[in-house]
């Protein structure tokens, strides 16, 4: 038996000494002169989506800010078995209950700002981890969208282990029909029930057996009662799809150099594209609070600050003599709703 763990900031890395974070206007002057001759790469992670409230996972010292956590692995959604069932049942009331915030979150400044900076070429293209949908809401156009890589998914998309696909809010109506009984817990979600970046929500003391999950109606119309179903998202102990992994690559290939927002690089799919940066000589620019995966990298350039009090000074710099024609400009430049999440972590991923 594959014996599986929660990816983590490498011991040798947490705690780290820290030297003490430059002022504000120095790494936003940093950061522009970084961004200046365009055609940048920029890898976000959870710390983006800090400010439209979704929980990042781990906190300034890149541990979990919820010590407890135990997420679904791949094996076990998927696992064809009654246990495999039950821990769908899990999953499903889990997401149930945190999928609307998510759904109705909104792009803040930072997301916002890297649109304005893909629309103006400084960035020539984005890779989020991120599965809130976020930097796609923020884009002005469909242009700018093309070149924003989801490289975890998206929690938008549902399919069963058939490649049927459907969206999601249409699932969330099913699930909702099926499971009256969980509708006054989702009302709690926020303010007594936590919730995770992925949309999942602690429930303790309730019998998952009792939630009933929607079988595939297109397997349904085969005369198939297939319910396993799973969010188009990467789970823990699950591969990154090769077309994913090899777009990736080709966006660090053809950009000259890659900004690293808000993310610690737990996750080896996000920690590799550093290292293929740094193997094809380009350079990096990393911009998170606490410590990350790439600090063991000396080829790493690190700026110690939340992403939110530099990137929006960043994109002024570069783009505010364009958007004095340009309004769509103007208005990536002045968009953006703070909500901040109640964790008191602003930077990591």
């Amino acid at each position: 038996m594959v014996k599986l763990s929660v990816p983590g900031i490498p011991k040798s890395l947490s705690p780290l000494p820290s030297s003490p974070p430059i002022p504000i206007p120095q790494a936003v002057e940093r950061v522009s002169a970084f961004l200046s001759p365009g055609n940048a790469v920029v890898l976000t992670g959870a710390g983006v989506s800090v400010d439209s409230g979704i929980r990042a996972y781990r906190g300034h010292d890149g541990r979990y800010l919820n010590p407890n956590y135990k997420p679904i692995f791949y094996q076990e959604l998927v696992d064809p078995t009654p246990t495999g069932h039950l821990f769908r049942q899990r999953y499903w009331s889990r997401s149930y209950l945190g999928y609307p915030p998510v759904r109705d979150a909104l792009p803040n400044p930072i997301h916002y700002s890297l649109a304005a900076l893909q629309h103006t070429g400084h960035c020539r293209s984005l890779i989020t981890q991120n599965v809130d949908g976020l930097h796609k809401k923020a884009s002005p156009s469909e242009e700018v969208r093309r070149r924003i890589l989801e490289l975890h998914g998206t929690l938008f998309i549902v399919h069963c282990k058939h490649g049927h696909t459907w969206d999601r809010d249409s699932y969330q109506e099913r699930l909702e029909a099926l499971n009256p009984l969980w509708q006054p817990l989702a009302e709690k979600v926020g303010r007594e029930l936590r919730r995770n970046p992925d949309g999942d929500v602690e429930v303790e003391g309730m019998d998952f057996a009792s939630f009933n999950i929607p079988p595939c109606e297109r397997c349904a119309a085969d005369g198939v009662n297939e319910t396993v179903i799973k969010p188009n998202v990467t789970f823990f102990g699950e591969s990154i799809h090769e077309p994913l992994k090899d777009q990736s690559y080709r966006l660090v290939e053809e950009a000259s150099r890659m900004l690293i927002v808000g993310t610690t690089m737990a996750t080896y799919s996000a920690f590799r594209l550093i290292r293929h940066a740094l193997g094809l000589d380009k350079p990096v620019l990393l911009l998170n609070v606490g410590p990350t995966r790439a600090d063991s990298l000396p080829a790493v350039e690190k700026i110690e600050l939340p992403a939110g009090d530099v990137i929006r000074n960043v994109a002024q710099a570069l783009c505010a003599t364009e958007a004095q024609t340009d309004p769509v400009l103007r208005t990536l430049l002045t968009s953006g709703v703070v909500r901040a999440a109640k964790t008191g972590d602003r930077g990591a991923g």
